[in-house]
């Protein structure tokens, strides 16, 4: 069954206390026994080894009435022996059988033979110590010129046992107590972690089921405060990449539906010619040609298209390769101003190229900057009304060159500024698709500006013209150095 972090924690710390009172009482008990057995044999050994004594029992040998002459002696020496006749009593045995002569204790007709007195039977003093016997013995030899005797100091441990029993009494009271106090201290303790955790919990499940509106707050240092700090860092993280998703999700259906619509419209016009064509025999070979030319138009649309689209999607694969190389980049840009030219001139555009300064060798690929430069003033003249004044400036600060192109065109509106390095954004589409615009151009350029480690940035006003500027490293990026 299971249990609640409560009840765990209630139960692990009973059996705490429970198993640490438990290891305290068996050491307590051990020490008391054995404090007990040492004081004992070290008092006797005290006692006997008293040069006087050995030789009044030596004296009380010999004498007609011996046994009751050395119990008498043993009797003055009570005290240190701790005679107390209910639990330690003195004796006096036969020395050659260990019969029981006289004594203090009740037992004087026979005692057991323990190992001490077969040791004092045998001629030897008996200090043999046995913890698990239910007594404390001493056995002495003492021999007379005619008998031999035996002292013998017997301790039945009921003073053990009884401070045994009183220490074991305030064991389980200190027991029953420690019980309660660890219930109410598990208890304060399951509080202080379980409510957190059940907050965690209870945020974890909002957060599953899609809520990231509520955050948990901690002040705490400890670990419950690291997980619940962590926690809302992790929510934070995965909300925005729920964000992000969702837009990349939107972005896709859009593209999408964006490649559909580019592509729908040359293929609905080549078919719509290409159909009247097939269908009109007797067309005039002038208007045949000029549909054909249309077709051939269209098809050539759809081509760039397509290649636009497979560029952005190796770009986003990181798969197209880059030829970094040193090269004379003015010399780049008096020949975009010179392939460009004609095209500016067929729209009656005033076109020039201005050189703030010396112009330095940059490292990059030639062809992709090229295709970069041609872009943007190709966007200029299409998006410039015939007659309009278009302007390449380029210069050089410190490690980078930049060049822009100024234009006095239609502009884009303010709320469309940010949009325009997107995938199919055009200002105006009509105009666009009958120059053959994709859309594409400055979605590549930026790609191709950020594998240089440059960057490129537009402003523009409506009804007053546009300025696209792109600045790159003199020295190339460098992974490409």
């Amino acid at each position: 069954m299971n249990k609640s972090l409560y009840t765990k924690l209630v139960l692990i710390m009973l059996a705490l206390i429970v198993s640490l009172m438990a290891v305290v009482g068996a050491f307590l008990m051990n020490e008391i026994r054995s404090f007990y057995l040492d004081d004992f044999y070290a008092k006797m050994k005290n006692v006997f080894e008293d040069p006087e004594l050995a030789e009044d029992l030596y004296d009380a040998a010999n004498d007609e009435d011996a046994a009751e002459q050395m119990a008498d002696l043993l009797r003055t020496y009570s005290g240190p022996l701790g005679i107390d006749s209910s639990s330690r009593n003195y004796y006096i045995l036969d020395g050659n059988t260990g019969a029981v002569l006289t004594g203090s204790g009740s037992e004087t007709e026979k005692l057991d033979i323990t190992t001490n007195i077969m040791t004092a039977i045998s001629g030897e003093e008996g200090y043999i110590s046995d913890h698990s016997a239910p007594y404390m013995d001493v056995a002495l030899p003492v021999d007379g010129r005619t008998e031999r005797y035996i002292v013998y100091i017997r301790d039945d441990k009921s003073a053990v046992r009884g401070l045994s029993s009183v220490l074991f009494g305030i064991l389980g009271q200190a027991l029953l107590i420690g019980l309660i106090i660890s219930v109410l201290l598990s208890l304060l303790l399951a509080k202080a972690m379980v409510t957190p955790i059940q907050s965690l919990t209870k945020a974890a499940e909002r957060v599953a089921a899609g809520d990231f509106s509520s955050k948990l707050t901690s002040d705490s240092q400890d670990e419950i405060g690291v997980l619940t700090r962590t926690f809302n860092s992790m929510a934070g993280q995965l909300e925005k990449t729920l964000d992000d998703l969702k837009k990349s999700e939107a972005m896709r259906r859009e593209f999408v539906a964006n490649v559909s619509h580019e592509l729908r419209t040359p293929i609905t016009s080549i078919r719509s010619y290409a159909e009247t064509l097939l269908d009109g025999e007797d067309l005039p070979k002038e208007t045949a040609g000029e549909f054909l030319s249309v077709i051939v138009n269209e098809s050539d649309r759809m081509t760039k298209i397509v290649q636009d689209l497979l560029m952005l999607s190796r770009f986003d694969a990181g798969s197209i390769e880059f030829t970094f190389e040193r090269f004379q980049f003015e010399k780049s840009l008096h020949n975009i101003y010179n392939a460009m030219l004609l095209e500016a001139q067929r729209h009656n555009h005033r076109f020039t190229l201005e050189l703030k300064t010396p112009i330095p060798d940059i490292v990059g690929d030639t062809a992709r900057i090229e295709q970069v430069l041609i872009n943007m003033v190709s966007n200029a003249i299409k998006y410039t009304r015939d007659g309009g004044t278009i302007s390449m400036i380029a210069g050089h600060k410190d490690d980078v060159v930049w060049v822009s192109v100024r234009d006095n065109g239609i502009g884009i509106p303010k709320e469309d500024v940010d949009k325009v390095f997107d995938r199919f954004y055009r200002v105006d589409k009509a105009r666009s698709r009958e120059s053959g615009g994709t859309g594409l151009g400055l979605s590549i350029a930026k790609e191709i500006v950020s594998r240089h480690n440059g960057s490129i940035e537009l402003t523009s006003r409506q009804g007053k013209g546009t300025v696209i500027t792109v600045t790159l490293p003199v020295e190339g990026p460098k992974y490409g150095k």
